[in-house]
């Protein structure tokens, strides 16, 4: 059983983690608990925000923006510019009012925030696994539904907004669920409990997105078609030929009715014509009215915004709404339309799917040029080959059939290969080779960065059909560089690459040398990497220019990696010009060495 609890929410700490500019929101909300995790489990990377927004605002440095939302995962496909998970229109007190999460508004200082979390230490995004059950302060007893599950609050009142014409006085509780494995895992659900502390007349809860479909730095928002699917009451953005985007998939948003209410009660409406703004009188008449803008030659130009509405509903204090929303995924129209049937019958059913058994845990060990993998199950660990599981029809005994072993060169999400694959001998299933517990991968580059995962397999459900859940690949992943250690003292300390060329693409290389540090591999100018090695445990180095100016200290601590990384940036964060660079290394012992670098630029 699911309880909620309200309390007010309170203005006490400050807790500031999440990457918002403080020039994003009004100095009132300022020190909210912001807070922000990406569901990565399945194919949809998307970052959730405890503001109710889709993504980060912010500019990265350089003046890109950051990505939102990739599918699949590991590509450069970029699907959305703006969206607000919870909006909601009503009137109080005879005026015309909508709230919105999203963040964006032609005629804001803020971008139009207007939902925050408190500044409570807590009210960050809670993250849930697969049935397992938690309690937060005002979510008790809630077990995962899901793989991933992401908890949070916020609401529309706690602060001053300047360009808010007034609060709805709404406060929300979002849960957010992601699946790991086919055939769930091309869409992300949103669920909401939304609870009315003012009386609101004739309320419409609406769903608005901007999508923006691009590859990469490639995008025209405007060959988008943007329609309303009326038997599924789904809002969908098709990505049309042209436009130097490429056609790269079809996303859409599913609104479902609130408990209590069949579709039939209510009025639904779809607008493709109008952006997020503050004029809530306007806001509120196009969500109510719903306007659509007819296609042309395929495409109507709609932008990617659109949202889609139900009502009316007059609200209460002590009332709870609670709904859902899928947002779904496609390459294309076939398989999109199959995904949205997926998300149906997933509801339909209570969630209840036969599921992947649970993450193995593992270990890596380093050495020079190689890295063993290592999933012994150990006492104090998850054992996944004795998990059972209720959903099944086949009253299978041991769900469990194997292990796989993955590696990417890349990142955590990566693209991987698989190394290897064991599971149970002798039953006639998949390659019965039996079961193993090491793998040494061999042959690898010191220094650079691989990642690696061990997943869990189930057999295939005999009585349905339902094929072998796996767990997820980059939720279990974990990086390992190999190499040879740390030696007692300097004297061979060297510079990679030497010279640093500032016209070679070192990303493209297999493993990159040098790596985006931002979601949707955005590279910039920081992200330059030379490499000094054979370091001792402890070290200082200092980088000088030929005329003895010092340009940036390094102090290295680790004694496991014999190497430390610059991105040719000075202490205050300026890029460094091309050149002829000194270096000196000084370990605790006192004992120096003295070297020059080049950088070609």
């Amino acid at each position: 059983m699911i309880k909620i609890l309200y309390s007010p929410f309170l203005l006490v700490f400050l807790f500031l983690i999440c990457p918002v500019l403080s020039d994003d929101v009004p100095e009132d909300a300022a020190y909210a608990t912001w807070d922000y995790k990406i569901h990565n489990v399945g194919q949809v990377e998307q970052v959730i925000t405890n503001m109710g927004y889709l993504g980060f605002h912010c500019p990265v440095p350089g003046g890109q923006i950051q990505q939102k939302c990739v599918y699949p995962k590991g590509s450069s496909h970029s699907f959305l510019y703006s969206g607000g998970m919870f909006n909601v229109a009503g009137i109080r007190n005879g005026t015309k009012l909508v709230s919105t999460s999203d963040a964006w508004s032609n005629n804001s200082s803020w971008c139009a925030y207007e939902f925050f979390p408190s500044e409570e230490p807590w009210d960050t995004v809670w993250t849930v696994g697969r049935n397992e059950i938690i309690s937060t302060p005002y979510l008790q007893n809630y077990k995962g539904l899901s793989d991933q599950n992401f908890i949070f609050r916020l609401n529309d009142y706690s602060y001053d907004i300047p360009d808010q014409v007034a609060p709805l006085y709404m406060d929300v509780i979002i849960i957010t669920h992601a699946w790991s494995s086919h055939p769930f895992d091309d869409f992300i659900l949103f669920e909401y409990f939304a609870m009315p502390q003012r009386e609101v007349e004739e309320a419409y809860f609406f769903y608005y997105a901007g999508v923006q479909l691009q590859t990469g730095t490639q995008s025209n928002a405007y060959d988008n078609l943007v329609y309303y699917d009326e038997n599924r009451k789904m809002l969908v953005v098709d990505d049309q030929p042209g436009g130097g985007d490429d056609e790269i998939g079809i996303i859409g948003y599913m609104l479902f009715q609130p408990d209590g209410y069949e579709p039939e009660d209510l009025n639904w409406t779809f607008d493709n014509t109008t952006s997020m703004g503050h004029d809530d009188i306007d806001q509120y008449d196009v969500t109510v009215e719903g306007v659509s803008q007819p296609s042309t030659d395929g495409c109507n130009g709609a932008g990617g915004c659109g949202r889609i509405a139900f009502g009316p509903i007059d609200l209460s204090p002590g009332d709870t709404i609670h709904y859902y929303v899928a947002e779904i995924f496609g390459e294309n129209i076939e398989d999109f339309e199959e995904n949205a049937d997926r998300v149906l019958a997933l509801l339909n059913n209570d969630f209840n799917t036969p599921g992947p058994p649970p993450q193995p845990e593992f270990r890596l060990s380093v050495d020079n040029h190689s890295v063993l993998v290592d999933w012994e199950i150990i006492p104090s660990s998850v054992n996944p080959e004795i998990y059972q599981d209720p959903y099944r029809m086949d009253d299978e005994v041991q769900p469990f059939e194997g292990y796989r072993i993955y590696k990417s060169n890349y990142s955590k999400d990566g693209p991987y290969t698989m190394l290897a694959e064991y599971d149970i001998g002798g039953n006639g299933l998949f390659n019965d080779v039996g079961l193993k517990y090491q793998f040494q991968d061999v042959g690898l580059l010191n220094n650079f960065e691989y990642y690696y995962s061990v997943t869990g397999f189930s057999k295939q459900d005999a009585v349905v059909g339902f094929l072998s859940q796996e767990s997820s690949i980059s939720a279990n992943a974990k990086v390992a560089v190999p190499g040879t250690g740390t030696p007692d003292k300097v004297g061979d300390v060297a510079v990679v690459p030497n010279p640093y060329r500032a016209d070679l693409y070192y990303n493209t290389l297999n493993p990159p040398w040098e790596k985006p540090n931002y979601f949707g591999d955005i590279w910039v100018e920081q992200d330059r990497r030379i490499q000094f090695i054979n370091l001792p445990s402890q070290c200082t180095i200092k980088i000088f220019t030929v005329s003895g100016e010092e340009v940036r200290v390094i102090n290295h601590d680790n004694i496991n990696r014999g190497y430390a990384d610059w991105n040719l940036t000075s202490s205050v964060g300026q890029t460094v010009a091309g050149g002829i660079y000194l270096f000196s290394v000084s370990d605790i012992n006192g004992n120096n060495q003295i070297g020059k670098f080049v950088i070609v630029k």
